[in-house]
Formats: structure tokens, sequence, C-alpha cells
């Protein structure tokens, strides 16, 4: 008995600083994920503050407008797509469509220098910008914090943690092709 005594506390004494070292790595990967989706919550936030004020935007341009029926479909469109967006290319891809829509809902306002003039009208532009500002400040910490925990994850020795652990590689909150042009609004045409 003695003699199994010396290797078995050498195994013990091994598996213990094996968990000692392991320690480390697993909780910074823990933190690193946390970071991310609380970033992600972050960029959530925002989007949702931007689809808050969509309808009041909208109805405010109605007010002044009868014949730019397209247009508020399409906000609404792009709206109902980032409300029920979940992955970050989703919401990416759903969030180039808003700004898009935006884009030529805002526009409108140079056809009609009454709604140009509202407060309302003008109230609310200023809030979306600022809330264009937050998602886009929002979207930077977010990638950072991915990018941390991505390379993290890919590191070694760390990433044998990941590996067992299941830490998986997490995507970036990127414009999709059209979203990174700005529109272009042409109402030179355009019956009123």
């Amino acid at each position: 008995m003695k003699k199994y005594l010396g290797p078995l506390i050498a195994i013990v004494a091994v598996i213990v600083i094996i968990g000692l070292v392991m320690i480390g790595p697993y909780n910074r990967l823990v933190g690193l994920e946390e970071e991310a989706d609380k970033s992600l919550s972050n960029i959530d936030n925002q989007l949702q503050r931007r689809v808050d004020l969509i309808p009041n935007l909208v109805d405010t341009v109605k007010g002044y407008t009868k014949h730019e029926e397209k247009v508020f479909k399409d906000v609404s469109d792009a709206r109902s797509k980032l409300a029920g967006a979940n992955s970050p290319a989703d919401k990416a891809e759903a969030n180039g469509e808003v700004n898009s829509a935006l884009s030529r809902l805002i526009a409108i306002s140079e056809k009609y220098p009454d709604l140009k003039a509202d407060k309302q009208f003008t109230g609310l532009r200023d809030e979306l910008a600022g809330t264009e500002n937050r998602i886009a400040v929002a979207r930077k910490d977010y990638n950072e914090s991915i990018n941390e925990y991505n390379q993290a994850t890919r590191k070694f020795p760390s990433s044998i943690i990941a590996g067992l652990f299941n830490f998986d590689k997490k995507e970036y909150f990127q414009a999709k092709g059209e979203a990174k042009d700005a529109p272009k609004v042409d109402f030179g045409g355009a019956d009123s």
C-alpha cells in the first residue's frame, strides 16, 4: 500500500496543479465573454431606442406629406426587420436598412419647408442623430470587446481552456455591403 501512496499523491498533486493553472484563463474567458455580452446588450438598447423614435418621426412627417407612402412603408419594414433581428450579423444588416430608409425619410424634409421648420420634427431628427452616435459608440465598444475575447480564445494556453469549455469565436457587428455606402436620394423627378 505504501508503494502506491507516493505515485497517488503525485497524480493528485498534478491534477490540483493543472486545475489551479486552468482557473485563471477560465475566469478571464468568462469575464471577456460577459463583457462582450454586455456590449451587445448596449447596442440592443440603442437600437431599441431608435426603433421607438421612428414611429414619432414618421407620424410627424406624415402630417406634412401625403405622397410619400413608399418611404413610410420602407421605414416600417426596416424597423420591423431590426426589431426581429437576433444575431449580430442580422442586426447589422437590419441596421443598414433602417439607416437607408431613415435617410430617405429625412430627405423628404427638403421638399417640405414647413416640415423642415417644425419643432417636433427637428427635435426628433436631433434625437435620432444623437441615438445614431450612441449606436456607433456601442458598436465600437462591442467590436473591441469581441476582438479581445476572440484573441483570448485563440492564444495559447487559454485556447486549450476555450476548447475544453466551448468558448466559441463571436461575430463582429459589421455593416453589410450596401449599408457602407450613403444612400442616393433624388427627388428631382418625383411628383408632389
